[in-house]
C-alpha cells in the first residue's frame, strides 16, 4: 500500500509499505479521508520521530475484521481515534483522561496519511465511532479536533453570555469560534496575523476580527462596554499571545491556553495580578472518548457547520503540498487529504 512519510515539513515521501495483517481482537480500515492537523507542521515536536507516518484525524471504511470482533462489520463506515484511556487509572478516575499514560501510548497504525490502518482492540473499544448518515467522511475528520476544543470549553466553564476573546483565528481558533457560538456566547472576538482568516473569522460569525499587531485589551474594552473578556483562548503557540491574553482577561475570567509554545521558551506569570484578580489559567490537550461523541453530536446535528472549514481535498500523492499549506498558514483552513486517490 501506499502512505506518506513524514521526514521533514518539506520532504512527505510516497512510499510502498505492506499492508497491515489483522489479528483475531483487531480491524482493518481503509482510509477514507485524512485531515493535516497544526500539530502535525510543528517541526520541532515532529521530527524527533521522523520518519513515520502522521495523521490522527481520519474515517474510512472497515473492510476486515478479526474473529473476536462481533459489533463492527465490513463497510461499516468509521471515525477513529488514535490516542484512548485506560479509564481505570488514578488520572481516568478522576476525570483526567487526556494524562493517562494509555491515551499517551495508543496508537493505530501506521497512521492516517496512508491507503490502510490497523486498529487496535483497545481504540475499537473506546475509540471506533459509527459514521451517522447524515456525517460525510470530510465531515468526520473534524471529529477529533472539536472534540478537544468541546474539552477545553467544559472543563474552563464556559458559560452562556460570556465575551470570548479568541488569539489566533487558525483551524483550532474557528472551531472555537463556531462552538462558542453554538453554546451562547454574548460577543467573540477573534484575532490573528493573516487577513484571509480574519475575514473568514467574520464569515462564520465572529462579532470582531482585529489584527493581532493592534491594542487587543483597549479594542475588547471598546467593543465590549468597557470590560475585558469573560474567556481568552490561546490558538496561536507565539509567545507575545499569552501577555495579549493577561492584559485582555477581566477579573475573575479564565484564560485557556490551548496551543502550546516550544518547550524552550518560559511565559511570564504574573503572580501579583494572577491573585489579585482571581484569573483561572487553564491548559487544555487532546480529548477523551466523551468529548469525541458530544462532537460527532454537534456535527451531526449541524450545530458546529465544520464543512464550512474545508479549503483543500488532495490526493495521497500531494500530501507534500497539504503540509505547505498548513505550514505557510496564507489562505487555507482544512486540508484534507484523500489516501484513496
Amino acid at each position: 500500500m501506499r502512505a506518506a512519510v513524514y521526514y521533514n515539513n518539506n520532504d512527505i515521501r510516497i512510499e510502498e509499505k505492506p499492508k497491515p495483517k489483522c489479528k483475531s481482537d483487531e480491524i482493518l480500515v481503509k482510509v477514507i479521508a485524512s485531515g493535516i492537523c497544526g500539530s502535525d507542521v510543528m517541526e520541532w515536536y515532529r521530527i524527533k520521530k521522523a520518519p513515520l507516518v502522521l495523521g490522527h484525524e481520519i474515517t474510512g471504511e472497515i473492510v476486515e475484521t478479526g474473529k473476536n470482533v462481533v459489533h463492527l462489520q465490513p463497510e461499516n463506515r468509521v471515525f477513529v481515534s488514535h490516542h484512548v484511556p485506560c479509564n481505570t487509572c488514578n488520572y481516568c478516575l478522576k476525570g483526567n483522561h487526556t494524562v493517562c499514560d494509555t491515551l499517551r501510548s495508543t496508537n493505530y497504525y501506521p497512521g492516517g496519511f496512508s491507503e490502510y490502518i490497523r486498529v487496535p482492540s483497545i481504540n475499537i473499544d473506546r475509540g471506533t465511532f459509527i459514521l451517522p448518515d447524515e456525517v460525510s467522511y470530510e465531515e468526520g475528520v473534524f471529529i477529533e479536533p472539536l472534540a478537544c476544543v468541546v474539552r477545553s470549553q467544559i472543563k474552563a466553564g464556559f458559560k452562556a453570555g460570556s465575551t470570548v476573546l479568541i488569539l489566533g483565528s487558525g483551524i483550532s481558533g474557528m472551531l472555537h469560534l463556531m462552538l462558542a457560538k453554538a453554546m451562547g456566547a454574548n460577543k467573540i472576538i477573534t484575532t490573528d496575523i493573516n487577513e484571509y482568516r480574519l475575514n473568514k473569522a467574520k464569515e462564520f460569525g465572529a462579532d470582531a476580527a482585529i489584527n493581532a499587531t493592534e491594542s487587543i485589551p483597549d479594542i475588547v474594552r471598546d467593543l465590549n462596554n468597557k470590560h475585558l473578556a469573560d474567556m481568552v483562548i490561546i490558538c496561536t503557540g507565539a509567545p507575545n499571545a499569552f501577555n495579549q491574553a493577561l492584559n485582555s482577561v477581566e477579573r475573575g475570567g479564565t484564560i485557556i491556553y490551548f496551543a502550546p509554545a516550544e518547550p524552550d521558551i518560559d511565559l511570564p506569570f504574573p503572580a501579583y495580578d494572577f491573585w489579585n484578580k482571581g484569573i483561572t489559567i487553564m491548559p487544555s490537550y487532546a480529548n477523551s472518548p466523551y468529548d469525541a461523541t458530544v462532537a460527532l453530536n454537534l456535527i451531526q446535528s449541524h450545530r458546529v457547520p465544520v464543512s464550512k472549514l474545508i479549503t483543500h481535498q488532495l490526493g495521497l500523492n500531494q500530501t507534500d503540498l497539504g503540509f505547505k499549506l498548513v505550514a505557510n498558514a496564507n489562505e487555507s483552513l482544512k486540508v484534507i487529504i484523500k489516501p484513496q486517490e
